[in-house]
């Protein structure tokens, strides 16, 4: 099915379909109005902020949210009804809006030795699209990703170990996220190291412009 990503800011896209839209990640940094607007289903790779605005997704009544039982329970803390949240873990596949979604992974990467790791899943969209979150998950063997959402900025990472997960997972292309932390001039030498050192297109589609996946 055809699918077209749009860039909300920072680990934020919003996918849409013939049938329908979802969201991934709408935290806060991002624009997480226009991530809920007209969806009907949200999918939270981790519980921290800057990947999911817990107070504006728990107040979106309408909305049905995926993610790990950490998420969830924030949510409910903040006030949303149980019945619309849904526990995601490693192995489980469904369908949104005639899309099917792998969910993959299992932890956060390592911050800090002292820091806890959180639950951290992957989405495999129409096997074709990967959101990692805030890890080098990488999608079973074989699979021919067309588009892998790739964080370049991070606490966790260095852009060495960036370019050694774009290589394993070998996408036709790539879009860097995670960047609200980043300079311009990081994002671009993020941007420039990617395009050098792997095979893959790398697009750098401003917040809210699309990217078209056949």
């Amino acid at each position: 099915m055809a699918l077209t990503l749009t860039r909300l800011g920072h680990a934020c896209v919003r996918i849409d379909t013939a049938h329908g839209s979802f969201s991934i990640d709408p935290g806060s940094f991002s624009d997480v109005p226009a991530a809920l607007q007209g969806v009907g289903v949200v999918l939270i790779t981790h519980v921290h902020p800057d990947h999911v605005d817990v107070d504006a997704i728990a107040a979106a009544v309408d909305v049905e949210v995926r993610g790990p039982e950490q998420v969830l329970d924030a949510l409910a803390a903040a006030g949303a009804r149980r019945e619309r949240l849904h526990a995601v873990r490693a192995g489980d596949r469904f369908e949104v809006v005639g899309v099917g979604v792998e969910v993959l992974g299992e932890l956060h990467e390592v911050i800090h030795a002292d820091v806890p790791r959180p639950a951290n899943v992957a989405y495999l969209v129409d096997g074709s699209v990967l959101h990692p979150g805030d890890s080098y998950t990488r999608p079973p063997a074989g699979t021919p990703v067309d588009v892998l959402l790739e964080p370049v900025g991070a606490p966790w990472l260095r852009l060495g170990d960036v370019v050694d997960h774009v290589r394993a997972v070998a996408p036709r292309r790539v879009v860097p996220i995670h960047d609200a932390l980043l300079s311009d001039l990081g994002r671009a030498a993020a941007v420039r190291m990617l395009g050098q050192l792997t095979a893959a297109e790398v697009l750098t589609p401003e917040p809210g412009s699309s990217v078209h996946v056949p």
